[in-house]
This record gives structure tokens, sequence and C-alpha cells, in this order.
């Protein structure tokens, strides 16, 4: 939209903060050489987020403002201006008060737009200046997936048992996605379970035929839901539709099968890997969901801050040697050493994968797909990899003897090999190697770093609240920071060193904490996404001679401890004070009774 008066817009922005008076004579310059207006430069420069510079637009220009990313708008509402009257115009509904409509608008100086809405509504409108990423956000809003799963079930139910079984024999006769294709309700079906987990968050689904019904749950931020109830005897058709879009065999219902196939929703694509199981009741159906359009995922990002971080930017350094990621299913190890290929990815450096699944797909990096079915295994494709003038190999889990072998011997012989371990922590990832009969004098040689990491669930900054801890809980956290946490004398340091903003003291009395009293942003959970708390320690020279005298994982925690790492309980407890998360959640992912 036009500035009323630019002067005054970038006298204020100035006055702010939020330039410099350099930064606004070199935009002065642009704008002339260029003919863009002012407003258009800053939205493009760095440093100014969207929604402080339209508030400092509307502020500028004597317009109303209204932020409304968190906000979640009446249904009866929204309604009022049809979803396609909205994407068109870039105008939202978010309040009725009697005659008047208040209408969230990228120009509030359009009036023909207003002029159309007030035609077709019958109400006056109140305009107010919001953002791009508002509008955006909120026309999503549109697309409630739980009506449109109740009108699926019911048309469900409408359909009967005996037509339902008679179309699953012909599908199973025919083998033909298009026949599938024609039974709508089962089709309405599952594209409404995979289009509502996508808009969910959902990182699996689980389908789970039961006495009387069918039972579906979705996993949101590492926990499961129960999401709907679906009618028994659809069961066979739903499972058959996901056999034939994954490739799988419809009539074999004695054996588990896997498969994947993907799905293009509103400029996204997911792919959904299949696994189907038989059970008492019938074929269980997990589906997992990656999301090949989300960004390249940085260190940063992950949660990995102060020391940690330099120990992983260090090892970037050394031309050859393992990195090896530690935790359980599920607990982001993948997604971790992405993190560090990203610092890899460069023109000059030539990165070799071999994944189960491949679940990202990045530009410059080589990815090989396991396929046990015609023999690629890990170890094979690790073999044929080395042939390939390797930098840097990835391998997606070292699972045994001959893979760690291989995997050793590409970081002796002067490769930076990444690859993940299933282990409770960082230090018990050098005796599993030894116990897949690696000589321990070749794992001290060649494992350099050595990361374990949970997943813990973030509190949602909509709802966010702050409490102060009780005399017992602080005693707790204290214990477990003892050594770690600031004290008044050397407060800076030790944060920084940390790579916290700001952290309590330990001399305080209490300590202040942060939870998420439950929203409709976050449905009413009180947490929104995942980050990770982790254990980092570098293979030291005394640690290289306790893994060659072959000492219990435990003495190379307390070596590691004693060298600096911060576990990653204590990694937790911090993120807990900083307001990322809460003690809760760093209890129940990080204790080991």
């Amino acid at each position: 939209m036009a500035v009323r008066d630019e002067k005054k817009l970038v006298d204020l922005l100035v006055k702010l903060g939020l330039i410099s008076q350099k930064q606004l004579d070199l935009i002065k310059v642009q704008s002339a050489e260029t003919g863009k207006s002012v407003e258009n430069i800053l939205r493009d420069m760095p440093g100014i987020s969207n929604e402080e510079l339209t508030k400092v637009v509307a502020v500028s220009s004597g317009l109303p403002y209204v932020d409304l990313k968190a906000k979640r708008i009446d249904k009866q509402i929204l309604d009022i201006i049809s979803k396609k009257v909205a994407e068109k115009y870039k105008i939202i509904p978010f309040g009725k008060v009697g005659e008047f409509l208040n209408v969230a608008m990228l120009n509030p100086n359009d009036i023909q737009s207003i002029e159309f809405i007030e035609k077709k509504t019958g109400l006056k409108v109140k305009p107010y200046l919001a953002s791009a990423e508002s509008i955006s956000k909120l026309l999503g809003q549109y697309d409630d997936y739980s009506f449109e799963v109740e009108t699926v079930i019911g048309d469900i139910q409408k359909q009967p048992e005996s037509s339902l079984q008679e179309n699953e024999k012909k599908k199973e006769k025919e083998n033909n996605a298009a026949t599938i294709t024609q039974d709508a309700p089962i089709t309405r079906a599952l594209n409404t379970i995979l289009e509502y987990a996508a808009k969910s968050r959902a990182s699996d689904i689980h389908i789970e035929p039961r006495d009387k019904d069918i039972k579906v749950r979705y996993r949101i931020d590492g926990l499961l839901y129960n999401t709907m109830a679906l009618p028994k005897h659809i069961h066979p058709a739903l499972v058959s539709r996901i056999k034939i879009l994954s490739n799988l065999k419809i009539d074999e219902h004695r054996v588990p099968q896997d498969g994947r196939f993907q799905l293009n929703m509103e400029g996204r694509e997911i792919d959904l890997r299949i696994s189907i199981t038989p059970i008492v009741y019938g074929e269980k159906v997990v589906i997992r969901l990656l999301d090949k359009t989300n960004g390249m995922i940085t260190l940063e990002n992950l949660g990995i801050k102060g020391r940690a971080y330099r120990i992983i930017e260090e090892s970037f350094k050394k031309p050859h040697g393992m990195t090896l990621s530690t935790g359980p299913t599920g607990s982001g190890k993948s997604t971790s050493l992405y993190a560090i290929l990203s610092k890899l990815n460069t023109p000059s450096v030539n990165i070799i994968t071999i994944e189960d699944p491949v679940e990202y797909n990045v530009p410059g990096i080589n990815q090989i797909q396991v396929n046990n079915g015609v023999g690629l295994t890990f170890a094979s494709g690790l073999r044929s990899m080395l042939r390939q003038d390797p930098d840097v190999i990835m391998v997606g889990e070292i699972r045994d003897k001959e893979t760690a072998d291989l995997a050793v011997q590409s970081a002796l012989t002067g490769h930076t090999v990444l690859s993940t371990l299933h282990t409770n922590s960082a230090a018990s990832a050098l005796p599993r190697l030894i116990d897949m009969d690696i000589e321990p004098f070749l794992i001290a040689s060649t494992v350099n770093t050595i990361v374990a990491q949970r997943l813990v669930r973030r509190i949602c900054e909509n709802c966010k609240v702050e409490y102060r801890a009780t005399l017992a809980l602080t005693k707790a956290i204290k214990a477990s920071l003892k050594g770690v946490l600031p004290s008044k004398n050397d407060p800076k340091e030790k944060t920084t060193e940390l790579g916290f903003d700001k952290l309590p003291f330990v001399e305080d009395e209490t300590f202040k904490l942060y939870k998420g009293k439950g929203c409709e942003s976050c449905k009413n959970t009180g947490f929104w996404g995942r980050i990770g708390v982790y254990e980092i320690f570098n293979v030291s020279p005394t640690i290289e001679d306790l893994i060659t005298s072959q000492s219990s994982a435990s003495d190379i925690q307390d070596q590691a401890v004693k060298e600096g790492m911060v576990t990653m309980q204590q990694d937790g407890f911090l993120k807990a004070l900083a307001g990322i998360t809460t003690v809760e959640e760093v209890v129940r992912t990080t204790s080991e009774e």
C-alpha cells in the first residue's frame, strides 16, 4: 500500500532504532535510482520484520492496525466473507459489532474493495491494516477440516456395508487405481485424514482397527492424540486405497508391507512413508509425513548453543574422522546430521549419503536410497560410495559390524564420516562400537565428536506465562545444574559460554519458570513445535585412553563432564529457565528411570 507520508515513516523508523541514519541515506539513493517506493525497499531489507514495518506504516499513515497471526477467528465471523473473495481481495473479517464488520486488509484505503464487501454483506466495513503474514495465516483457517471430517464420516455411514465390500472385491480383482478413485466416500475419507494431519502438524498417522470401529490418532510434537473414529466396515476399502497409492499388494493381508507415495497440498510436497502390519482386528496402518518443502534446518534452530556449538564447529575443520549422532528412534538424529551437512555443503566438497529413507532432498548432495530388495544395503552402498571420490560420507545408521567396519575404514582413509547409532547417551556410543567388534584403538583414532539428543516440546509463544518455582523445585534444579549456572561474580562470562542471553543466578532463592496455559493456536496443549536437548563432547586424549582400555560408558561420561560437557538434562533445564520448554518436559524426556 502507498504510504501517505514517507518522511514521517522513515523518521519514525529512525526514532524507534529500526534503521540508522546511514541506512536511511542509502534507502533514499536507492529509491531515486530504481523508482521503488521507500516502503518496498524497507520490506526487502534484512533486520526489519514485516510485522514491525506494517505497524510503523499504520502509525505514520494514521490507520488502525491489527496483528492477527496468533488469533483464532470464530467460524461464523469468517464465513461472512467467502474464502474465494478473501483470497481475491486479501481481506479477512475478524470481528462484528452491531452493523459494523471489522476487516483486516493489506490496503485499508482500497475504497472499491470496501464498497464491494459492504454491498455483499450488508454491513458497514471498519478497515484495519494487517501484514501479509497475518492475512496469509488467517486464510488457512478457512480450511478447518473438523467439519469436513464429520461430513465424510456421515457419508460413509450412509454407505451400505455390502456396497463397500462389493467395491472392495472389484478393486482387488482389477487392481486399478482409477477404480479406487471412483469410490468417492473412501477417497474423501483418506484425503481428509491426510490433509487434516498436514494442517495439524502431525508427524505420524495411526489408523488402528478395533473391535467395533477404527481409531485414527495423530502424533503431534511427539505425543499421540485421538483424532477421530471411523465405521469398522470401511476398514478393508480404506486400507486397499492406501495400498494402491503405495504400490503394495492389496490381496496380501497376512504379512507386513512397507511403501510410500507423495501428496501435493497447497504448494507443499509431502512424502508419506507407509507401514502396514496385521494385528488382531485387521491391518494397522502407520503413515509418517515428511514435508519436503521445509527449508534446511540449522544447528542454531535445532537448539545447539554455546560450547556445544563450538565443539561441532571445530570438528568441521578436521579433514577426516567420524561424528556420531545418538538417541532413540524419533529423537531427530538425522535432522542434526543434515544441519551439519548444510555447513559442509559447498561446491568444492563431494558429499554422498546413504539413507533409509532419504528424508530431505538437498541440492548439491548426492543421496542414495537403501533398497534391500535388490541388495543395496548400507554396507554395499557404502562400499560403492568409496569409489565415487567422496569428501564427506553420511551413513543413515550403523546397524551391524560390516557397516561399522567400513565407516571406520573410511574415516581412517581421509574421509569425513557422519552417522547415527541407537544409544541412550553420548558416552555409550563408544562401548557400542566395541560391541560390534571394532578394535578400541581404531575407535579412539577415528571418532571426533559424539552428539546425544532428545526432543522436548516448545512452550507456545501465544499463551506463555511465567511463574515462580517452589523452593523444593528450585533446589532440585540447582542440584542438577551444580557448577553450570552463573553466579553473581561472573554472570556474563558463564551465560555467554552456555549460549543464552540471560539465566538466573545460582544464588537466587527461587527461579522464574514458564509454561503454556493453552490456547486455540496450540489446541490447548500449551506447546507448539519441538526443540532438541543435547550432550556433545569431543574425544580428548584422556577419553582416547579410556576407550583403548575399554572403560565403561559411565567412566567416559564422567570424564566428558569433567572436561566441561553439559548433559542432556542440564541442557534441558537451562532451556526451561530460558523460557523455551518446561521442567516437566525435560524430566519426561531425559529421565533414565
